[in-house]
């Protein structure tokens, strides 16, 4: 069976480098589903695994002319997808570490971590305040802030000038103080706290 099927994607393999868009459905209809439960054991997520299986096809057109019909195409398909989910959960860190960069800060200053009885929730707050600003505006903010890119990075990145992207992260500051600014003296102690995380870095 197993070598049957190796025959199989050999042949779909030539037709798929040969540009043939039907060999590339039929390999996506037969390996999509498996795919599919292969990440989801990973992501737990239906939104993030859908968008995964994508990526990983997307990645198999575009290379379409590199792969070898000699070698396993599902032991190939596999370990691309093994590689966005790795991709996905070093992103996912590089944000926890951020968030707890400014946890540690809190902790820094006694005095003022003593007043804020529930820092947990404001780091929600940033969340929610982050995720309500503008789409470009949110785009280089996390560029800057959390993937901490350069500002020539980002702008090269998102094909803007440099002085674009500081307006946004210059607005974005602006934006979190006045929302953090609502929300009591907390929120203020925690936005003082928080920007001084970012000069850091």
């Amino acid at each position: 069976m197993q070598a049957n099927r190796a025959n199989i994607d050999s042949v779909l393999i030539t037709g798929l480098k040969k540009d043939n868009h039907d060999s590339f459905q039929k390999l996506f209809e037969y390996y999509s589903v498996p795919l599919y439960k292969f990440a989801f054991g990973y992501l737990k997520s239906r939104d993030l695994t859908e968008d995964l299986v994508q990526e990983v096809f997307l990645k198999i057109w575009n290379n379409r002319k590199e792969i070898k019909t000699d070698t396993s195409f599902q032991s190939y398909l596999f370990t691309i997808a093994l590689n966005a989910v790795r991709k996905y959960f070093n992103k996912v860190s590089q944000l926890n570490d951020y968030k707890h960069q400014v946890l540690v800060d809190l902790s820094n200053n006694q005095n003022d971590f003593d007043k804020i009885n529930d820092y947990e929730s404001l780091l929600n707050k940033l969340d929610e305040f982050i995720s309500q600003m503008p789409e470009k505006r949110r785009e280089v903010f996390v560029k800057k802030k959390i993937e901490q890119k350069s500002i020539r990075e980002i702008a090269d990145e998102l094909s803007i000038s440099v002085k674009t992207v500081e307006y946004h992260i210059t607005e974005a500051m602006k934006y979190l103080k006045i929302e953090f600014g609502k929300h009591n003296l907390q929120g203020i102690i925690f936005f003082h706290l928080f920007i001084g995380s970012l000069k850091k870095n």
